[in-house]
């Protein structure tokens, strides 16, 4: 009888032993995953505040709010369970399918510098004719921000499913929820901050402190430029990130790989140029390569739709 207590508790020590590797393994994979998916992360977190840009102050993080939930059900409804069918079934479609996203990711930015650079502003348009109905513009601007969300979490998935490596079903079902998780959670933290500094600096310019004042005051000012300066993060983010999927995926699959082995071969030659901030300049010159690469991909998919439709974002299926 002692015995057998004994062999049940080694059991018992052995499973949770296992059960801690497994859920060691989970947080690694999901850190890795979610460090890989940092370009796309970066691109969504500075493309969402302008979805709460005009509206009411007080509506402000309910509807960061109502966009972190829908960005939540697209990766746990909709992405994970087709990432794991992708894994199951057919992982041989995970590369193409990362470069579609890449591209589109890449037009999307190219098609906002040509709108600046001629001119246009169809969503602006939009956002006139709601106007003159808040629930209407409100429910405008959370319709669009979910829907460029949801191609940015697929790209997010995409890149996490590819970076996780063989892994059980299950473990690969767990670390990709984790991400979900993480990832949306610090993407509409930070969102939410972002877009709440104005409020924060109005209310410290009103404190008796000079030091409070002058500071809350200075925010005031800094959040318009610091607006306008993540609608530039975001667009040159969308092609060095859809440029870099691109080129990755050109690699994956021994197509056109001169163009992927030249940028890596500039960019070194470029890092070894400089000394100690080798491997930073290197970083850069290989993302300035990928945005290069992004605009030459957006720019042909740019001039194929506005050859076939008036308005690019017609295409645009609503999810």
């Amino acid at each position: 009888m002692p015995s057998g207590l004994i062999a049940l508790l080694d059991d018992v020590a052995t499973i949770a032993k296992l059960a801690a590797a497994s859920v060691d393994d989970v947080g690694l994979a999901a850190t890795k995953a979610s460090a890989k998916a940092a370009g796309v992360v970066i691109d969504d977190t500075a493309v969402t505040p302008r979805y709460v840009v005009g509206l009411a102050p007080e509506r402000e993080l309910p509807i960061i709010g109502k966009i972190a939930i829908g960005s939540l059900r697209n990766k746990l409804l909709v992405l994970l369970p087709a990432a794991l069918l992708l894994t199951a079934f057919a992982p041989f479609l995970i590369t193409p399918l990362l470069m579609l996203g890449g591209a589109y990711l890449a037009f999307e930015a190219t098609e906002k510098i040509m709108e600046k650079l001629l001119h246009e502003s169809h969503h602006e348009e939009e956002l006139v004719d709601a106007m003159a109905d808040p629930a209407e513009l409100e429910k405008l601007q959370v319709k669009g921000a979910i829907r460029t969300d949801f191609i940015l979490s697929a790209e997010i998935m995409a890149i996490a499913l590819a970076s996780l490596g063989p892994m059980s079903l299950w473990t690969t079902a767990f670390a990709l929820f984790v991400v979900s998780l993480g990832i949306t959670a610090g993407v509409y933290g930070v969102v939410a901050l972002i877009v709440k500094l104005d409020d924060i600096g109005l209310h410290m310019a009103e404190r008796r402190n000079a030091g409070a004042r002058a500071f809350g005051n200075g925010l005031v000012h800094v959040v318009p430029k610091l607006l306008a300066a993540l609608s530039v993060i975001g667009t040159a983010a969308m092609l060095w990130v859809g440029g870099g999927i691109i080129l990755h995926g050109l690699e994956e699959l021994h197509l056109l790989e001169i163009v992927p082995h030249t940028i890596h071969h500039w960019s070194e030659v470029a890092g070894h140029a400089v000394g100690p901030i080798g491997p930073i300049v290197e970083w850069l010159a290989y993302a300035l390569g990928s945005a290069v690469a992004g605009i030459v991909v957006g720019g042909i998919i740019v001039a194929i739709v506005r050859r076939f439709t008036k308005h690019p974002e017609d295409l645009v299926v609503d999810l």
